[in-house]
C-alpha cells in the first residue's frame, strides 16, 4: 500500500511567487512565472528563461534554503558538474512564512524522466562528481538527522515501510537484505560532505551527459554511503564497475552500506508515492535491482 507525499503546509501559487518578486525583486516583476516541480520539501517555479525560484512547502524544510545559500558557493567551484548556487535569498512576508531562493536555471531534463541519457557516460560523470564532493567536511557543516547516519538509526522506519509495502513487493526478501545490511560495520572515518538526497529526479541530463545536480536541501556530512546509494537507483549491475572506477576506492563495507541505504530510501520513495509516480518508479526500479542481486 502506498500513501501520499508529506502534505504541504503552505499553498504556493504562481500569484504568490509573482507577489514575492514584485516586492523583493522588482527587477523581475514582469518575468514569466511557470510551475516547474513539486517535491517533498520545496516547490520550484521557472522565472523567465534564466532563473528558478525555490520555496519551502513545509516548516521542517525552511532551514534548508539557508544551508544551500551558506555552503553551495563554497562547494560549487570544485565540482565537475553544475549545481544551482543560490543567487538571491528572499525573506518571509505577510503571505509567505519562509525564506526562499532564486537559483540559476540549469538546462536538462530530470534523469527520472525518460531521456537520451547515456548510462555508461553517466556512471563516469556521477562517479567523478561524488569523488570531488566527498571530501572532509568542517565541524560546523549542516546537521541532518536523517542522512549520513548509521543504518541502524533507520531500522524502525525501514521495517515499517517494508510491512506497509507487503503485497506489492517481496517483503521477506527485502527484510533479509535489510538485516544483512545492518550487520555491516558503521562508518568510522572523517565525516564527508554529502548531497544527502541524490536520486535520479535530482539529476539533470542533456546531450547524454549528466548536466546538473540539483536540490541540495539535505546537504550534510557523514557516511558517503548515503550518496553512493544512487548507483542502484540509476545503473544496472554491469555498470557498477564503471562508477566505482570513476569514483576511486570504495571499500567493501562502504559499498555494502550503500546498498542498505538504497534499500531504505527505495522503500520510502515507493511507500509515499501515491501522488508522485516518478518517485514511485525510482523506488520500484531500485528494489528490483537490489533483489535481483540476492
Amino acid at each position: 500500500m502506498t500513501t501520499n507525499m508529506p502534505a504541504a503546509e503552505v499553498n504556493i501559487t504562481t500569484a504568490l511567487v509573482q507577489s514575492l518578486l514584485t516586492t523583493q525583486r522588482p527587477d523581475l516583476a514582469d518575468s514569466e512565472v511557470r510551475p516547474l516541480a513539486n517535491g517533498w520539501d520545496n516547490v520550484s517555479f521557472r522565472i523567465g528563461e534564466e532563473l528558478v525560484a525555490r520555496l519551502p512547502r513545509r516548516a521542517i524544510a525552511a532551514r534548508l534554503i539557508d544551508n544551500e545559500a551558506r555552503w553551495l558557493p563554497h562547494l560549487g567551484p570544485r565540482l565537475p558538474i553544475t549545481i544551482p548556487v543560490p543567487l538571491f535569498v528572499g525573506d518571509p512576508d505577510d503571505f509567505y512564512p519562509f525564506r526562499w531562493a532564486l537559483v540559476p536555471w540549469i538546462p536538462g531534463n530530470p534523469v527520472g524522466v525518460p531521456d537520451d541519457l547515456d548510462l555508461l557516460q553517466a556512471a563516469v560523470d556521477l562517479g567523478g562528481f561524488l569523488r570531488a564532493l566527498h571530501r572532509p567536511a568542517p565541524p560546523h557543516a549542516p546537521e541532518n538527522p536523517f542522512r549520513g547516519i548509521p543504518l541502524a538509526a533507520r531500522d524502525e522506519a525501514t521495517r515499517e515501510r517494508i510491512q506497509l509495502l507487503k503485497g506489492s513487493v517481496d517483503a521477506a526478501a527485502l527484510l533479509r537484505a535489510w538485516e544483512t545490511a545492518l550487520t555491516v560495520p558503521d562508518f568510522s572515518g572523517n565525516p564527508m560532505w554529502l548531497h544527502g538526497d541524490l536520486h535520479p529526479n535530482n539529476l539533470l541530463a542533456s546531450g547524454g551527459h549528466v548536466s546538473g545536480v540539483i536540490d541540495f536541501g539535505d546537504i550534510t556530512s557523514g557516511d558517503p554511503a548515503t550518496d553512493l546509494s544512487v548507483v542502484w537507483m540509476l545503473f544496472p549491475s554491469h555498470l557498477h564497475s564503471k562508477f566505482r572506477g570513476a569514483y576511486g576506492g570504495i571499500d567493501t563495507a562502504t559499498w555494502a552500506r550503500a546498498r542498505g541505504w538504497a534499500l531504505s530510501l527505495a522503500t520510502s520513495y515507493l511507500a509515499y508515492s501515491a501522488d508522485n509516480l516518478a518517485m514511485g518508479r525510482i523506488g520500484s526500479t531500485t528494489i528490483d535491482r537490489l533483489l535481483g542481486e540476492v
